[in-house]
């Protein structure tokens, strides 16, 4: 088994994950399933695999129980190798109190567990991003360029550029600024990631800021005097900025699929864009497969069912119901006259026996009841829903809180474990 004995890999969990709410009240980012049976933390360490990038740090702080199963269960490498996928929970320690304050903050505060590993190189990744990325030629064009730091960066639109790190060129293709979430009226003072007239192309009208994906390489040394700057707590807002004038400071185009899961609408539509045909990302690719936990279930059962555009993971039963442009997770079961919907269904982390069902009746069965109406709905997992339930938001609510649901971004959310009672109106 190769390992790429240069770089090392480091994997941020991100903070609290507000904005994935409720999918994070119980787990962290890179722990929240995608894809009907894999997690986001599956993604960035799968292409460092195929990189033969095998020392991966994981650092989180926030619901981290969940992913540290996760990860133990899946990540085993061979007892011979020096590879490993190892977690850096925040702690405090007698020099420092305080939580992680930010990326930056938590790579100095694990830079005491990780130094003491050989590394000429540290790959700085995010744990919520869906995405193939060959690490290698990223690391390759980082010392074919002799760079200090190098930036994964894509081109983007108008109105995706606010929400992103800006990069901004001069004529002969260094980086002379970088700004962290412009506003609108900055970005029609900017115009353009590549001024008029430069020597290498980037961009198109229709895409024409490049951004930072949030991917870094680092060489060894200047990542280690960037984390020391006085009062530096983030990437993006920080190091990167002050490292322009001091640093050599590269970018790396990446021309393939690129989203960040980090909103539940982003979520939400990255999950649907997996069903439709020619999705420009996908699972499944011969050469460079995602990984995740082998969990040895036994193939999908649908009994006279009507399906269309979806993804139906192993471990499922599904008795004469529709499913339309959905994804159904690991072990879901759907009763007989269920119609799902644009519906993000997680799944369920165990299987409830006849004689394991609630005994009252006012708790519905595991997974989705009879005649239940699904459309715009993420079900979390060992969620229940009642029978004769209908979750539609026909209404049209961008944002609530309701009994045993949320609707975030218009999108209707049973939380983990959550309950819908029968007949329930949404």
């Amino acid at each position: 088994m190769a390992v790429n004995n240069e770089v090392l890999a480091l994997i941020l969990g991100g903070g609290q994950g507000s904005r994935l709410f409720p999918l994070t009240s119980h787990r962290s980012k890179p722990a929240v399933p995608i894809g009907g049976k894999y997690r986001l933390i599956d993604i960035p360490i799968s292409n460092c695999l195929h990189a033969d990038i095998r020392r991966i740090f994981v650092l989180t702080q926030f619901n981290s129980a969940s992913l540290n199963r996760h990860i133990a269960q899946t990540y085993r490498m061979d007892l011979f190798s020096p590879g490993f996928v190892e977690i850096l929970a925040a702690e405090q320690t007698p020099d420092n109190p305080n939580w992680y304050q930010g990326t930056a903050d938590a790579v100095r505060q694990a830079a005491r567990h990780f130094v003491r590993y050989d590394a000429d190189y540290y790959l700085i990744l995010a744990g919520d991003h869906l995405y193939r990325m060959d690490y290698g030629e990223l690391v390759d064009a980082h010392i074919d360029r002799r760079a200090d730091i190098t930036i994964a960066a894509q081109p983007v639109t108008f109105e995706d550029a606010s929400a992103m790190g800006i990069l901004r060129f001069d004529r002969t293709g260094q980086i002379v600024a970088f700004e962290e979430k412009p506003a609108r009226a900055r970005l029609d003072e900017i115009g353009q990631s590549i001024p008029k007239g430069a020597t290498f192309s980037g961009h198109t009208p229709e895409l024409p800021f490049v951004a930072s994906m949030g991917v870094y390489v680092f060489s060894r040394d200047a990542l280690l005097d960037a984390i020391e700057q006085e009062g530096a707590t983030d990437f993006g807002r920080q190091i990167i900025p002050a490292a322009l004038g001091r640093c050599r400071v590269s970018a790396y185009l990446f021309r393939g699929y690129w989203a960040d899961v980090g909103t539940v609408r982003s979520f939400y539509d990255a999950n649907i864009m997996l069903t439709q045909a020619g999705s420009p990302f996908t699972f499944y690719d011969p050469r460079r497969p995602i990984y995740t936990h082998p969990r040895f279930l036994p193939g999908a059962r649908l009994s006279d069912c009507g399906v269309r555009d979806a993804i139906i993971a192993e471990g499922c039963n599904l008795e004469r119901c529709t499913i339309d442009e959905s994804i159904v997770g690991i072990r879901t079961v759907i009763q007989t006259g269920a119609a799902i919907r644009r519906s993000v269904l997680l799944g369920a982390d165990f299987y409830e026996a006849d004689d394991d069902a609630p005994a009252r009746t006012d708790s519905p069965r595991l997974g989705i009841g009879r005649d239940v109406v699904l459309d715009r709905v993420i079900v979390d997992k060992n969620a229940r829903i009642g029978d004769g339930a209908r979750l539609t938001n026909e209404a049209g609510v961008e944002r609530a809180d309701g009994d045993g649901y949320y609707i975030r971004d218009g999108v209707i959310i049973v939380p983990k474990d959550g309950v819908i009672k029968p007949g329930t109106r949404v």
